[in-house]
């Protein structure tokens, strides 16, 4: 057996919420033996302005022609910062980097094209795993989609092996799964056994956050209060649901902005949130109906669980039982950090990280890269 060793994970999402997520994991890359400290390492407003203009260079990019030149400045400014959140953890910890085998360094996602019948998927994630690993001093598995693509995999979602591996250490009763809501919302089923199954469900939290935002009310709706204050235009939601991804078979995964907050377009900020949580809630059940077999309770991750709205929603709506990943005794707002320190041990020991019922790559494939 593998010995464990600390791993540090750094996760930022796609809705840009201004923090960088940071989590110390002691793994093998197979099983978990401890849980480290876990931070929100906030970025200064500047820079979330630069990623906010970043992306928005990205879409009008679209993968034709050079890349725009903010890419360079912002991977250099973000790199900077999250190697900084990195050294700042590891030392509130009482460690030294000394004492961290690998950083697994996600990046930021600019864009990400599924795959079709005609065209291999790209992903673009900012961030420079070399000036990480010379500034750290430390060992950086980086770039974690790319090879997946290159293969004909969707390059997503790649949290599925760290979710089957804390669903092996939890009481679940043999079948169950996990629902993360970040800016997209992705489901992984486990049999309890060897079948994983893993894909992006819809929308969760980036069409809401933006409609806020449009209507000058915060960066989200807080609390879901906006939405619990709104009434759902039902008959739109029933047009929504017809979205042809959402009947689409897995694998399959979606980029922030397939879904926007344009669905709303017309309603008041009330019922606009109401709606836009309904249709979020609505496509999680449409895809608990496609796994193997419909799972009665999902355990919830991310920061869509602290919007009770959303999850009061979810269970409504997607029929099932919504519990928060508290109650497994997990660490809801840390598991995508900790999921990357995890995979980047993965990376180190040559172990596959996505496989063909999670990205639909042609067999499990080992990915990501390693610096120095």
């Amino acid at each position: 057996m593998a010995e464990a060793i600390w791993s540090v994970g750094l996760m930022t999402g796609t809705v840009l919420d201004g923090n960088i997520d940071v989590a110390l994991l002691r793994t093998d890359g197979e099983t978990i033996t401890e849980f480290g400290r876990y931070t929100l390492a906030p970025y200064p407003h500047a820079t979330r302005d630069l990623l906010e203009e970043t992306l928005a260079a990205a879409r009008a990019w679209n993968f034709e022609g050079p890349e725009p030149a903010i890419f360079a400045k912002a991977e250099d400014v973000l790199t900077r910062a999250q190697s900084q959140a990195v050294m700042d953890l590891v030392a509130s910890a009482g460690l030294e980097m000394s004492d961290i085998g690998i950083i697994g360094f996600h990046g930021q996602s600019v864009l990400h094209r599924a795959p079709t019948p005609d065209r291999i998927g790209q992903t673009r994630q900012l961030g420079n795993g070399a000036l990480m690993a010379q500034i750290t001093g430390t060992r950086v598995a980086y770039d974690f989609r790319s090879r997946d693509m290159e293969f004909g995999g969707q390059g997503a979602p790649l949290a599925c092996s760290y979710h089957a591996a804390l669903l092996r250490g939890a009481d679940t009763r043999d079948e169950a799964a996990i629902l993360n809501l970040g800016g997209v919302a992705n489901v992984t089923w486990t049999d309890g056994a060897d079948q994983v199954i893993g894909f992006d469900t819809g929308p969760a939290n980036a069409p809401l956050n933006d409609w806020v935002k449009l209507h000058g009310a915060g960066d989200m709706d807080v609390g879901g209060a906006l939405g619990a204050a709104g009434h759902v235009d039902e008959d739109r939601l029933v047009a929504l649901l017809q979205h042809p991804y959402l009947s689409k078979a897995y694998p399959k995964s979606l980029d922030r902005f397939d879904f926007t907050a344009d669905m709303a377009k017309g309603l008041s900020l009330e019922d606009g949130a109401a709606t836009l949580t309904a249709f979020t809630a609505g496509a999680v059940g449409r895809a608990l109906d496609m796994l193997p077999h419909r799972p009665s309770n999902i355990f919830v991750s991310g920061g869509g669980r602290h919007n009770p709205t959303l999850m009061r929603m979810i269970e409504e709506r997607a029929r099932v039982t919504a519990r928060p990943a508290e109650d497994l005794g997990w660490r809801g707002d840390a598991v995508e950090a900790e999921c990357f320190a995890f995979l980047a041990v993965r990376v180190l020991r040559g172990l596959p990280i996505s496989f063909p019922t999670t990205t639909g790559a042609p067999q499990p494939l080992t990915g990501g890269r390693l610096a120095p």
